[in-house]
């Protein structure tokens, strides 16, 4: 299996701590001796994972960005991605998925894992196609969540949704000219929250195969949030309703 690329401190620490076995090397910066550094080299070496110092225009050169914060990894692949049937089967109480119908910016896909890491969301679920991919950029943006929550690519997505109704599982899409406001929707049953892309929103067969549509109340002078920003609104809303239902 092709091993791939992680880097920053959030990203490469949370993979020595799920899964150190995965790591095959970390180069890091020879010109950081900092505490931060010293405690990831020190971790990294009781796994028995080789560390390599070089300079820091060689990492500026692997990751083709200077944001890598001194410190890249390769390692294989996690198994975290499984088939969705398995992964709902294993799954304890009401689903709650987070489905992202074509979103293109990885720095929006890694927030939105980390939203969904943070509100405890069962899996991520994405298109293969007209999608940016779980690249190095969203792994660092996901500080750790793309080690931890399972990430579900799909050939066909309406097709997917069609098998997640068929569970029972409810489709609460979003958008601005929702059936309903956030507030009144129902997310304490085995439900999947699903956001459009960045720029056009849900496409029309996604659309069409949600049970519900609801918009997020706005009070300013913006029109609508980012959709990072809004998956954690909405998340968050449905996890209060479950804590609540529990109290």
């Amino acid at each position: 299996m092709k091993n791939k690329m992680i880097f920053g401190f959030h990203a490469v620490t949370s993979r020595l701590r799920h899964e150190a076995s995965s790591v095959e090397e970390i180069f890091i910066d020879a010109g950081r001796t900092d505490r931060r550094m010293q405690d990831l080299v020190a971790n990294a070496k009781a796994a028995g994972v080789r560390v390599m110092p070089v300079d820091s225009s060689r990492l500026d050169k692997i990751v083709g960005t200077r944001r890598h914060q001194g410190v890249i990894a390769f390692a294989s692949q996690l198994s975290l991605a499984r088939n969705l049937d398995e992964l709902l089967d294993a799954i304890d109480g009401p689903p709650l998925l987070l489905v992202l119908d074509g979103i293109t910016d990885p720095h929006n896909l890694g927030a939105c894992l980390r939203v969904a890491d943070g509100v405890g969301a069962h899996a991520v679920i994405v298109p293969k196609d007209r999608a940016v991919g779980l690249n190095a950029t969203a792994a660092k943006v996901a500080s750790g969540a793309a080690e931890t929550v399972p990430y579900i690519t799909v050939t066909n997505l309406a097709r997917t949704l069609r098998e997640l109704k068929e569970r029972g599982i409810w489709l609460i899409g979003t958008s601005d000219d929702g059936d309903k406001g956030l507030y009144e929707a129902d997310f304490t049953g085995p439900c999947a929250l699903v956001m459009g892309s960045e720029g056009e929103g849900m496409r029309r067969l996604t659309r069409e195969t949600c049970d519900v549509l609801v918009n997020i109340p706005m009070f300013g002078s913006v029109e609508s949030l980012n959709v990072s920003v809004a998956s954690g609104v909405c998340l968050y809303e449905a996890r209060r309703q479950r804590m609540a239902q529990e109290a």
